[in-house]
Protein backbone atom coordinates (compact mmCIF):
# COMPACT_ATOMS: atom_id res chain seq x y z
CA UNK A 1 0.00 0.00 0.00
CA UNK A 2 1.26 3.55 -0.88
CA UNK A 3 1.98 6.12 2.66
CA UNK A 4 -0.81 8.27 2.41
CA UNK A 5 1.20 10.85 4.74
CA UNK A 6 2.01 13.25 2.77
CA UNK A 7 -0.64 12.49 -0.12
CA UNK A 8 -3.69 14.02 -1.13
CA UNK A 9 -6.53 11.91 -1.17
CA UNK A 10 -9.49 11.51 -3.26
CA UNK A 11 -12.68 10.10 -4.37
CA UNK A 12 -13.30 7.78 -7.46
CA UNK A 13 -17.05 7.31 -7.92
CA UNK A 14 -17.51 4.08 -10.10
CA UNK A 15 -20.82 2.45 -11.31
CA UNK A 16 -20.90 -1.10 -10.94
CA UNK A 17 -23.27 -2.26 -13.28
CA UNK A 18 -26.59 -3.96 -12.69
CA UNK A 19 -25.17 -7.60 -11.26
CA UNK A 20 -22.97 -9.22 -13.52
CA UNK A 21 -19.32 -8.63 -12.97
CA UNK A 22 -18.31 -8.94 -16.57
CA UNK A 23 -20.04 -5.52 -17.27
CA UNK A 24 -18.18 -3.41 -14.81
CA UNK A 25 -15.70 -1.01 -16.84
CA UNK A 26 -11.85 -1.34 -17.74
CA UNK A 27 -11.90 2.22 -16.15
CA UNK A 28 -13.79 1.03 -12.67
CA UNK A 29 -11.94 -2.23 -12.56
CA UNK A 30 -8.29 -0.43 -12.70
CA UNK A 31 -9.74 1.81 -9.71
CA UNK A 32 -10.59 -1.37 -7.79
CA UNK A 33 -7.41 -2.45 -7.93
CA UNK A 34 -5.41 0.57 -6.42
CA UNK A 35 -8.05 1.94 -3.82
CA UNK A 36 -7.40 2.21 -0.41
CA UNK A 37 -11.32 2.39 0.99
CA UNK A 38 -14.02 0.83 -0.70
CA UNK A 39 -17.52 2.35 0.07
CA UNK A 40 -20.15 -0.30 -1.41
CA UNK A 41 -23.87 -0.26 -1.42
CA UNK A 42 -26.42 -3.39 -1.32
CA UNK A 43 -26.80 -3.92 -5.16
CA UNK A 44 -23.06 -4.37 -5.75
CA UNK A 45 -21.85 -7.66 -6.82
CA UNK A 46 -19.48 -8.31 -3.79
CA UNK A 47 -17.86 -10.72 -6.53
CA UNK A 48 -15.97 -7.31 -7.42
CA UNK A 49 -13.92 -7.05 -4.14
CA UNK A 50 -11.68 -9.65 -5.48
CA UNK A 51 -10.44 -6.99 -7.83
CA UNK A 52 -9.15 -5.23 -4.87
CA UNK A 53 -5.49 -4.98 -2.88
CA UNK A 54 -5.66 -7.54 0.45
CA UNK A 55 -5.19 -4.40 2.65
CA UNK A 56 -8.21 -2.12 1.24
CA UNK A 57 -10.59 -1.05 4.03
CA UNK A 58 -13.96 -2.65 2.48
CA UNK A 59 -17.05 -0.98 4.43
CA UNK A 60 -20.28 -1.85 3.52
CA UNK A 61 -23.05 1.05 3.40
CA UNK A 62 -26.27 -0.81 2.75
CA UNK A 63 -28.50 1.47 0.75
CA UNK A 64 -31.23 -1.61 0.00
CA UNK A 65 -34.15 -0.14 -1.40
CA UNK A 66 -36.24 1.19 2.09
CA UNK A 67 -33.40 0.52 4.12
CA UNK A 68 -29.93 2.44 4.86
CA UNK A 69 -27.46 0.83 6.64
CA UNK A 70 -26.18 4.62 6.82
CA UNK A 71 -28.19 7.38 5.73
CA UNK A 72 -27.26 9.40 3.05
CA UNK A 73 -25.18 12.12 5.06
CA UNK A 74 -23.13 9.92 6.76
CA UNK A 75 -22.22 8.20 3.90
CA UNK A 76 -20.99 11.87 2.49
CA UNK A 77 -19.25 12.44 5.81
CA UNK A 78 -17.41 9.30 5.76
CA UNK A 79 -16.43 9.62 2.19
CA UNK A 80 -14.89 13.13 3.00
CA UNK A 81 -13.24 11.52 6.34
CA UNK A 82 -11.57 8.80 4.65
CA UNK A 83 -10.40 10.86 1.62
CA UNK A 84 -8.80 14.03 3.93
CA UNK A 85 -6.49 11.06 5.53
CA UNK A 86 -5.17 10.94 2.15
CA UNK A 87 -6.85 7.55 1.13
CA UNK A 88 -7.73 6.79 -2.42
CA UNK A 89 -11.63 6.44 -1.41
CA UNK A 90 -13.40 4.05 -4.13
CA UNK A 91 -17.30 5.06 -3.68
CA UNK A 92 -18.84 1.79 -5.51
CA UNK A 93 -22.88 2.40 -6.59
CA UNK A 94 -24.83 -0.34 -8.42
CA UNK A 95 -25.73 0.36 -11.59
CA UNK A 96 -24.72 4.21 -13.02
CA UNK A 97 -24.50 6.04 -9.92
CA UNK A 98 -25.92 9.48 -11.64
CA UNK A 99 -29.31 7.86 -12.66
CA UNK A 100 -31.05 7.71 -9.52
CA UNK A 101 -27.76 6.74 -7.80
CA UNK A 102 -27.45 9.87 -5.93
CA UNK A 103 -24.34 9.81 -7.16
CA UNK A 104 -24.39 13.68 -7.20
CA UNK A 105 -25.08 14.19 -4.10
CA UNK A 106 -22.35 12.46 -2.67
CA UNK A 107 -19.48 14.36 -5.58
CA UNK A 108 -21.40 17.36 -4.04
CA UNK A 109 -20.16 16.79 -0.70
CA UNK A 110 -16.85 15.81 -2.03
CA UNK A 111 -16.45 19.09 -3.99
CA UNK A 112 -17.73 21.40 -1.13
CA UNK A 113 -15.23 19.82 0.96
CA UNK A 114 -12.06 20.57 -1.93
CA UNK A 115 -11.56 16.95 -2.27
CA UNK A 116 -10.36 15.91 -5.60
CA UNK A 117 -12.76 13.08 -7.35
CA UNK A 118 -12.90 11.24 -10.50
CA UNK A 119 -16.17 9.78 -12.16
CA UNK A 120 -16.54 6.27 -13.31
CA UNK A 121 -19.98 5.79 -15.14
CA UNK A 122 -21.21 2.18 -15.02
CA UNK A 123 -23.61 0.23 -17.03
CA UNK A 124 -27.39 1.29 -16.00
CA UNK A 125 -29.73 -1.23 -14.90
CA UNK A 126 -31.87 0.45 -17.75
CA UNK A 127 -30.12 -0.69 -20.68
CA UNK A 128 -28.36 -3.73 -19.03
CA UNK A 129 -30.95 -5.80 -17.43
CA UNK A 130 -33.34 -4.92 -20.66
CA UNK A 131 -30.89 -6.45 -22.90
CA UNK A 132 -29.75 -9.19 -20.27
CA UNK A 133 -33.88 -9.68 -20.91
CA UNK A 134 -33.97 -9.79 -24.52
CA UNK A 135 -36.05 -6.58 -24.59
CA UNK A 136 -34.89 -3.72 -26.88
CA UNK A 137 -35.57 -0.17 -25.31
CA UNK A 138 -36.21 1.14 -29.06
CA UNK A 139 -37.24 0.00 -31.71
CA UNK A 140 -37.75 1.64 -35.38
CA UNK A 141 -41.10 0.31 -35.67
CA UNK A 142 -42.55 0.72 -32.28
CA UNK A 143 -40.80 3.17 -29.76
CA UNK A 144 -38.75 6.31 -30.76
CA UNK A 145 -38.13 8.00 -27.22
CA UNK A 146 -37.35 6.13 -23.88
CA UNK A 147 -38.91 7.68 -20.36
CA UNK A 148 -37.01 6.49 -17.03
CA UNK A 149 -38.58 6.86 -14.58
CA UNK A 150 -38.41 6.38 -10.85
CA UNK A 151 -40.61 4.09 -8.49
CA UNK A 152 -39.38 4.89 -5.90
CA UNK A 153 -39.97 7.54 -3.01
CA UNK A 154 -37.30 7.42 -0.46
CA UNK A 155 -39.10 10.41 1.42
CA UNK A 156 -41.96 7.98 2.52
CA UNK A 157 -44.94 9.53 1.32
CA UNK A 158 -47.56 7.08 -0.11
CA UNK A 159 -47.57 8.57 -3.64
CA UNK A 160 -44.54 8.76 -6.04
CA UNK A 161 -44.27 12.91 -7.21
CA UNK A 162 -44.82 12.26 -11.00
CA UNK A 163 -46.48 14.00 -13.85
CA UNK A 164 -49.01 10.51 -14.32
CA UNK A 165 -51.23 12.22 -17.13
CA UNK A 166 -47.59 13.09 -19.28
CA UNK A 167 -46.31 10.16 -18.50
CA UNK A 168 -49.20 8.09 -19.76
CA UNK A 169 -49.48 10.00 -22.60
CA UNK A 170 -46.51 9.08 -23.53
CA UNK A 171 -46.28 6.16 -26.89
CA UNK A 172 -42.79 5.37 -26.34
CA UNK A 173 -41.21 2.87 -23.74
CA UNK A 174 -41.74 3.68 -20.17
CA UNK A 175 -39.17 2.18 -17.79
CA UNK A 176 -39.45 2.45 -13.89
CA UNK A 177 -36.44 1.38 -11.73
CA UNK A 178 -37.27 0.31 -8.11
CA UNK A 179 -40.94 -0.18 -8.80
CA UNK A 180 -41.55 -3.38 -7.57
CA UNK A 181 -43.48 -2.58 -4.67
CA UNK A 182 -45.52 0.37 -5.91
CA UNK A 183 -46.48 -1.54 -9.13
CA UNK A 184 -49.63 -1.78 -8.28
CA UNK A 185 -49.86 2.24 -7.96
CA UNK A 186 -47.91 2.66 -10.85
CA UNK A 187 -50.42 0.38 -13.47
CA UNK A 188 -53.34 2.33 -11.78
CA UNK A 189 -51.92 5.89 -12.16
CA UNK A 190 -51.26 4.96 -15.75
CA UNK A 191 -54.54 3.54 -17.04
CA UNK A 192 -56.13 6.07 -15.09
CA UNK A 193 -54.86 8.34 -17.09
CA UNK A 194 -55.29 6.85 -20.49
CA UNK A 195 -52.49 4.38 -20.97
CA UNK A 196 -54.25 1.15 -22.60
CA UNK A 197 -54.93 -1.80 -20.00
CA UNK A 198 -53.36 -4.01 -22.50
CA UNK A 199 -50.16 -2.05 -22.74
CA UNK A 200 -47.69 -4.93 -22.58
CA UNK A 201 -45.19 -5.14 -19.18
CA UNK A 202 -42.53 -7.03 -18.11
CA UNK A 203 -41.11 -6.96 -14.47
CA UNK A 204 -37.21 -7.95 -14.52
CA UNK A 205 -35.88 -9.44 -11.11
CA UNK A 206 -32.22 -9.75 -10.36
CA UNK A 207 -30.99 -8.80 -14.12
CA UNK A 208 -28.24 -9.38 -15.28
CA UNK A 209 -27.83 -12.44 -12.94
CA UNK A 210 -28.24 -16.30 -12.60
CA UNK A 211 -31.36 -15.33 -10.78
CA UNK A 212 -32.66 -13.47 -13.04
CA UNK A 213 -36.67 -13.94 -13.90
CA UNK A 214 -39.12 -12.43 -16.37
CA UNK A 215 -42.47 -11.64 -15.76
CA UNK A 216 -44.58 -10.53 -18.84
CA UNK A 217 -48.48 -8.90 -18.85
CA UNK A 218 -50.23 -5.89 -19.72
CA UNK A 219 -50.87 -3.21 -17.13
CA UNK A 220 -54.59 -4.94 -16.53
CA UNK A 221 -53.13 -8.41 -15.26
CA UNK A 222 -49.75 -7.42 -13.73
CA UNK A 223 -50.82 -6.55 -10.49
CA UNK A 224 -52.80 -9.75 -10.19
CA UNK A 225 -49.53 -11.53 -11.23
CA UNK A 226 -47.34 -9.49 -8.81
CA UNK A 227 -49.54 -10.86 -5.74
CA UNK A 228 -49.51 -14.55 -6.85
CA UNK A 229 -45.80 -14.41 -7.82
CA UNK A 230 -44.99 -12.40 -4.62
CA UNK A 231 -42.71 -10.06 -7.04
CA UNK A 232 -39.59 -8.22 -4.75
CA UNK A 233 -37.11 -6.10 -4.96
CA UNK A 234 -34.68 -5.41 -6.99
CA UNK A 235 -36.50 -5.21 -9.80
CA UNK A 236 -36.76 -3.21 -13.46
CA UNK A 237 -40.09 -2.44 -15.15
CA UNK A 238 -40.56 -1.86 -18.87
CA UNK A 239 -43.86 -0.66 -20.35
CA UNK A 240 -44.43 -0.88 -23.92
CA UNK A 241 -44.71 -2.69 -27.29
CA UNK A 242 -41.14 -3.56 -27.28
CA UNK A 243 -42.07 -6.05 -24.67
CA UNK A 244 -43.60 -8.08 -27.51
CA UNK A 245 -40.01 -8.91 -29.07
CA UNK A 246 -38.78 -10.78 -25.85
CA UNK A 247 -39.25 -13.65 -27.81
CA UNK A 248 -37.86 -13.27 -30.65
CA UNK A 249 -34.55 -11.79 -29.25
CA UNK A 250 -34.41 -12.87 -25.60
CA UNK A 251 -30.76 -14.87 -25.31
CA UNK A 252 -29.39 -15.38 -21.40
CA UNK A 253 -32.13 -17.02 -20.69
CA UNK A 254 -31.46 -19.83 -22.83
CA UNK A 255 -27.57 -20.46 -22.36
CA UNK A 256 -26.66 -23.74 -21.15
CA UNK A 257 -25.96 -22.94 -17.98
CA UNK A 258 -28.69 -19.84 -17.03
CA UNK A 259 -30.02 -20.09 -13.66
CA UNK A 260 -26.73 -22.13 -12.22
CA UNK A 261 -24.90 -20.42 -9.78
CA UNK A 262 -21.61 -22.34 -9.56
CA UNK A 263 -19.15 -21.68 -6.47
CA UNK A 264 -15.62 -21.29 -7.75
CA UNK A 265 -13.09 -22.35 -4.91
CA UNK A 266 -9.85 -21.88 -7.10
CA UNK A 267 -6.97 -19.63 -6.29
CA UNK A 268 -7.74 -15.92 -6.90
CA UNK A 269 -5.00 -16.28 -9.86
CA UNK A 270 -6.17 -19.38 -11.27
CA UNK A 271 -9.63 -18.75 -11.01
CA UNK A 272 -10.44 -16.21 -14.05
CA UNK A 273 -10.29 -18.34 -16.95
CA UNK A 274 -12.78 -20.50 -15.01
CA UNK A 275 -14.67 -17.45 -13.91
CA UNK A 276 -14.69 -16.15 -17.62
CA UNK A 277 -15.95 -19.92 -18.93
CA UNK A 278 -18.93 -20.16 -16.52
CA UNK A 279 -20.43 -16.27 -17.57
CA UNK A 280 -19.60 -17.69 -21.01
CA UNK A 281 -22.50 -20.38 -20.55
CA UNK A 282 -24.63 -18.51 -18.39
CA UNK A 283 -23.72 -19.19 -14.97
CA UNK A 284 -22.98 -16.97 -12.40
CA UNK A 285 -19.96 -17.61 -10.98
CA UNK A 286 -19.43 -17.51 -6.54
CA UNK A 287 -15.71 -16.61 -6.45
CA UNK A 288 -14.98 -18.17 -3.33
CA UNK A 289 -11.36 -18.84 -3.34
CA UNK A 290 -10.51 -21.57 -0.31
CA UNK A 291 -6.55 -22.07 -0.73
CA UNK A 292 -4.02 -19.20 -0.57
CA UNK A 293 -0.35 -20.46 -1.71
CA UNK A 294 2.70 -18.98 0.26
CA UNK A 295 6.40 -19.50 0.33
CA UNK A 296 7.58 -22.49 2.55
CA UNK A 297 8.69 -22.52 5.97
CA UNK A 298 12.00 -23.35 4.95
CA UNK A 299 14.02 -22.13 1.53
CA UNK A 300 17.06 -24.77 2.73
CA UNK A 301 15.87 -28.08 0.77
CA UNK A 302 15.10 -26.53 -2.66
CA UNK A 303 17.58 -24.00 -2.48
CA UNK A 304 20.18 -27.15 -2.10
CA UNK A 305 18.89 -28.73 -5.44
CA UNK A 306 18.73 -25.34 -7.10
CA UNK A 307 22.64 -25.20 -6.69
CA UNK A 308 23.05 -28.59 -7.85
CA UNK A 309 20.66 -28.91 -10.67
CA UNK A 310 23.40 -30.74 -12.70
CA UNK A 311 23.08 -33.52 -10.64
CA UNK A 312 19.79 -34.37 -11.80
CA UNK A 313 18.20 -36.57 -14.78
CA UNK A 314 14.75 -35.25 -14.33
CA UNK A 315 12.54 -32.52 -12.94
CA UNK A 316 8.78 -33.32 -11.65
CA UNK A 317 6.44 -30.91 -11.69
CA UNK A 318 2.93 -31.71 -10.40
CA UNK A 319 0.96 -28.25 -10.28
CA UNK A 320 1.47 -25.10 -11.76
CA UNK A 321 2.31 -23.62 -8.61
CA UNK A 322 5.19 -25.72 -8.54
CA UNK A 323 6.24 -24.33 -11.54
CA UNK A 324 5.92 -20.81 -10.84
CA UNK A 325 7.56 -21.23 -6.87
CA UNK A 326 10.65 -23.17 -8.33
CA UNK A 327 11.56 -20.06 -11.15
CA UNK A 328 10.70 -17.25 -8.45
CA UNK A 329 13.38 -19.18 -6.59
CA UNK A 330 15.48 -19.90 -9.08
CA UNK A 331 15.90 -15.83 -10.01
CA UNK A 332 15.77 -14.94 -6.29
CA UNK A 333 19.00 -16.68 -5.19
CA UNK A 334 20.59 -15.56 -8.65
CA UNK A 335 21.00 -18.74 -10.52
CA UNK A 336 20.99 -19.61 -14.22
CA UNK A 337 18.06 -20.94 -16.02
CA UNK A 338 20.92 -22.36 -17.98
CA UNK A 339 22.05 -24.95 -15.28
CA UNK A 340 19.04 -26.98 -16.27
CA UNK A 341 20.39 -27.88 -19.86
CA UNK A 342 20.13 -31.72 -20.09
CA UNK A 343 17.50 -32.27 -17.49
CA UNK A 344 14.72 -33.79 -18.64
CA UNK A 345 11.10 -32.24 -18.01
CA UNK A 346 7.75 -33.91 -16.38
CA UNK A 347 4.76 -32.18 -15.71
CA UNK A 348 1.06 -33.57 -14.38
CA UNK A 349 -1.33 -32.35 -16.37
CA UNK A 350 -1.76 -29.91 -19.82
CA UNK A 351 -1.67 -26.53 -17.70
CA UNK A 352 1.23 -27.02 -15.99
CA UNK A 353 3.00 -27.90 -19.47
CA UNK A 354 1.95 -24.96 -20.51
CA UNK A 355 3.40 -22.92 -17.66
CA UNK A 356 6.64 -24.46 -18.17
CA UNK A 357 6.42 -23.74 -22.04
CA UNK A 358 5.43 -19.93 -21.29
CA UNK A 359 9.27 -19.67 -19.87
CA UNK A 360 10.59 -21.32 -23.11
CA UNK A 361 11.16 -24.67 -21.95
CA UNK A 362 10.56 -27.77 -23.39
CA UNK A 363 8.58 -29.98 -22.21
CA UNK A 364 9.67 -34.01 -22.26
CA UNK A 365 6.71 -35.99 -20.76
CA UNK A 366 3.57 -35.11 -20.07
CA UNK A 367 0.96 -38.08 -19.42
CA UNK A 368 -1.83 -39.28 -21.16
CA UNK A 369 -4.06 -39.03 -17.93
CA UNK A 370 -3.36 -35.99 -15.64
CA UNK A 371 -2.46 -37.88 -12.25
CA UNK A 372 0.62 -38.95 -10.53
CA UNK A 373 -0.56 -42.66 -11.39
CA UNK A 374 -0.08 -41.50 -15.09
CA UNK A 375 3.02 -40.35 -14.82
CA UNK A 376 4.23 -43.13 -12.92
CA UNK A 377 3.22 -45.53 -15.65
CA UNK A 378 5.33 -42.80 -18.76
CA UNK A 379 8.15 -43.04 -16.70
CA UNK A 380 8.05 -46.71 -15.37
CA UNK A 381 8.83 -47.38 -19.75
CA UNK A 382 12.22 -46.20 -18.92
CA UNK A 383 15.04 -47.69 -17.12
CA UNK A 384 15.43 -44.99 -14.18
CA UNK A 385 17.44 -47.15 -11.65
CA UNK A 386 20.38 -45.29 -10.27
CA UNK A 387 19.02 -42.11 -11.82
CA UNK A 388 18.03 -38.71 -9.98
CA UNK A 389 14.89 -36.92 -9.76
CA UNK A 390 13.91 -33.30 -7.65
CA UNK A 391 9.76 -32.96 -7.36
CA UNK A 392 9.45 -29.72 -6.23
CA UNK A 393 5.70 -29.50 -4.44
CA UNK A 394 4.07 -28.67 -1.67
CA UNK A 395 5.10 -28.47 1.60
CA UNK A 396 2.16 -30.97 1.91
CA UNK A 397 1.41 -33.49 -0.55
CA UNK A 398 0.49 -36.71 -1.79
CA UNK A 399 3.64 -39.23 -1.16
CA UNK A 400 2.54 -41.90 -3.85
CA UNK A 401 4.94 -40.23 -6.85
CA UNK A 402 8.33 -40.66 -4.95
CA UNK A 403 7.24 -43.25 -3.07
CA UNK A 404 6.79 -46.02 -6.44
CA UNK A 405 9.53 -44.10 -8.10
CA UNK A 406 11.62 -44.67 -5.51
CA UNK A 407 10.36 -48.63 -5.36
CA UNK A 408 11.79 -48.78 -9.40
CA UNK A 409 15.08 -47.70 -8.52
CA UNK A 410 15.38 -44.01 -8.64
CA UNK A 411 16.72 -41.31 -6.27
CA UNK A 412 14.00 -38.69 -5.40
CA UNK A 413 14.61 -35.53 -3.45
CA UNK A 414 11.28 -34.04 -2.66
CA UNK A 415 12.06 -30.14 -2.39
CA UNK A 416 8.62 -27.96 -0.79
CA UNK A 417 9.19 -24.80 -3.19
CA UNK A 418 5.25 -23.12 -1.70
CA UNK A 419 2.81 -24.22 1.29
CA UNK A 420 -0.83 -24.27 1.02
CA UNK A 421 -3.00 -21.94 3.89
CA UNK A 422 -6.35 -21.45 4.73
CA UNK A 423 -7.20 -17.98 4.03
CA UNK A 424 -8.97 -15.01 5.71
CA UNK A 425 -12.14 -15.66 4.26
CA UNK A 426 -15.58 -14.40 5.65
CA UNK A 427 -19.00 -17.07 4.82
CA UNK A 428 -21.94 -15.07 5.91
CA UNK A 429 -22.95 -14.66 1.61
CA UNK A 430 -22.24 -18.24 1.02
CA UNK A 431 -23.89 -19.21 4.18
CA UNK A 432 -26.80 -17.26 3.36
CA UNK A 433 -27.16 -18.39 -0.82
CA UNK A 434 -26.86 -21.80 0.25
CA UNK A 435 -29.32 -21.95 3.03
CA UNK A 436 -31.71 -19.97 0.32
CA UNK A 437 -30.98 -22.78 -1.89
CA UNK A 438 -29.00 -20.23 -4.10
CA UNK A 439 -26.01 -22.15 -4.92
CA UNK A 440 -26.51 -25.27 -7.60
CA UNK A 441 -22.69 -26.45 -8.29
CA UNK A 442 -19.55 -26.32 -5.92
CA UNK A 443 -16.70 -27.11 -7.93
CA UNK A 444 -13.09 -28.62 -5.94
CA UNK A 445 -9.89 -28.71 -8.23
CA UNK A 446 -7.60 -30.59 -5.76
CA UNK A 447 -8.56 -32.39 -2.60
CA UNK A 448 -7.30 -29.47 -0.41
CA UNK A 449 -9.78 -27.20 -1.86
CA UNK A 450 -12.49 -29.87 -0.60
CA UNK A 451 -10.68 -29.84 3.39
CA UNK A 452 -10.36 -26.53 3.08
CA UNK A 453 -13.48 -25.21 1.82
CA UNK A 454 -15.09 -27.54 4.38
CA UNK A 455 -13.18 -26.42 7.35
CA UNK A 456 -14.16 -22.49 6.43
CA UNK A 457 -17.59 -22.82 6.18
CA UNK A 458 -18.07 -25.29 9.24
CA UNK A 459 -20.78 -28.43 10.07
CA UNK A 460 -23.39 -26.50 10.48
CA UNK A 461 -23.82 -26.02 6.37
CA UNK A 462 -23.37 -29.33 5.58
CA UNK A 463 -26.50 -30.27 4.61
CA UNK A 464 -26.90 -27.20 2.76
CA UNK A 465 -23.91 -28.64 1.43
CA UNK A 466 -25.39 -32.26 0.62
CA UNK A 467 -28.58 -30.45 -1.20
CA UNK A 468 -25.70 -29.25 -4.14
CA UNK A 469 -23.82 -30.82 -6.59
CA UNK A 470 -20.86 -31.78 -6.40
CA UNK A 471 -18.30 -31.59 -9.30
CA UNK A 472 -15.02 -33.05 -8.90
CA UNK A 473 -11.69 -32.26 -11.42
CA UNK A 474 -10.89 -36.08 -10.84
CA UNK A 475 -11.44 -39.26 -9.39
CA UNK A 476 -8.97 -38.57 -5.94
CA UNK A 477 -10.70 -35.24 -5.46
CA UNK A 478 -13.56 -37.04 -5.61
CA UNK A 479 -12.26 -39.74 -3.04
CA UNK A 480 -11.72 -36.64 -0.82
CA UNK A 481 -15.19 -35.06 -1.34
CA UNK A 482 -16.80 -38.61 -0.71
CA UNK A 483 -14.63 -39.65 2.78
CA UNK A 484 -15.91 -36.76 4.27
CA UNK A 485 -19.33 -37.46 3.65
CA UNK A 486 -20.41 -35.82 0.38
CA UNK A 487 -22.04 -37.46 -2.91
CA UNK A 488 -19.78 -36.21 -6.20
CA UNK A 489 -22.28 -36.06 -9.00
CA UNK A 490 -19.74 -34.68 -11.98
CA UNK A 491 -16.04 -36.04 -12.91
CA UNK A 492 -15.21 -35.06 -16.33
CA UNK A 493 -12.99 -37.67 -18.62
CA UNK A 494 -10.20 -35.90 -18.47
CA UNK A 495 -9.04 -34.12 -15.44
CA UNK A 496 -8.53 -30.39 -16.72
CA UNK A 497 -10.68 -27.60 -15.60
CA UNK A 498 -12.15 -26.87 -19.06
CA UNK A 499 -13.01 -30.96 -18.97
CA UNK A 500 -14.56 -30.54 -15.64
CA UNK A 501 -16.94 -26.75 -17.08
CA UNK A 502 -17.88 -29.33 -20.08
CA UNK A 503 -19.31 -32.07 -17.18
CA UNK A 504 -20.85 -29.21 -15.42
CA UNK A 505 -22.69 -28.36 -19.13
CA UNK A 506 -23.34 -31.80 -20.17
CA UNK A 507 -24.84 -32.98 -16.81
CA UNK A 508 -27.75 -29.77 -17.03
CA UNK A 509 -27.97 -30.56 -20.94
CA UNK A 510 -29.07 -34.31 -20.09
Amino acid sequence: MNNSKNKQGKVILIGAGPGDVGLLTLQGKHWLQKAEVILYDHLVNEDLLRFTQKETEVIYVGKKEGVATLDQEKINSLLVEKAKKGKVVVRLKGGDPFIFGRGGEEIQAVKQSKIPFLVVPGVTSVTGVAAYAGIPLTHRDLSSTLSIITGSNEKKQGDIHIDWERIASRTGTLVFLMGARKLPLIAKKLMKFGKSPETPIAVIQWGTTARQKTWKGTLSTIVETSSKEKISPPALTIIGEVVNLKPEIEWYEHLPLFGKTIVVTRKGDQAESMIDRLRELGAEPFFFPVIETVEPNDWAPLDEALNHLSRYEGLIFTSVNGVQFFFKRLKEIQQDIRNLKGVRIFTIGPKTADAVRDLGIHVDVVPENFVAESLIESIGKENINGKRFLIPRATVARELLPEKLREMGAQIDVAPAYQTILPSLKSDTLAKRLQSGDIQVLTFTSSSTVKNFLALTGESLIPEIKKTRIACIGPITAKTAEDAGLTVDIIPKEYTVSSLLDAIEDYYKA
